[in-house]
């Protein structure tokens, strides 16, 4: 999936994309949240309403982290949404996130835990800002 671009604030931005989100098939809330220079790491849970969202059964619900990068163009903010299954080769997701969600891709929770292991030998931190 592509950018998508909007005429709004970064700060409006990063609450559209962490609001709670209520349909008729499920409901997508965001339990956690951080921001990462320009990435914006959630933990979101999926809450099916009906069956077959994202294969869950009526009731049931799942933890996913996404990984949301932003960008300005001008005027605008753009954002492109990635989940942990799709691999994003970005690796500053906090670590408390990871205990969060079931795993989709050890390899991409590898090499997390590698990014902070460096980080801290290096004396950095982890989190600019949390949500």
């Amino acid at each position: 999936m592509g950018w998508t671009y909007v005429k709004t604030s970064r700060d409006q931005l990063i609450r559209e994309l962490t609001a709670t989100d209520d349909t008729a098939r499920g409901r997508r809330e965001v339990i956690d949240h951080a921001l990462i220079d320009n990435v914006l790491w959630s933990v979101v849970r999926i809450t099916a309403k009906q069956a077959g969202l994202r294969g869950l059964a009526a009731g049931e619900s799942v933890c996913i982290i996404y990984c949301d990068l932003l960008e300005a163009a001008g005027n605008e903010w753009g954002y492109k949404s990635l989940v942990e299954a799709e691999h994003p080769y970005y690796y500053s997701c906090p670590l408390r996130f990871l205990a969060m969600a079931p795993e989709q891709c050890a390899t991409w929770r590898a090499r997390v835990h590698s990014y902070h292991a460096r980080l801290g030998a290096a004396g950095g931190a982890d989190e600019s800002t949390a949500g």
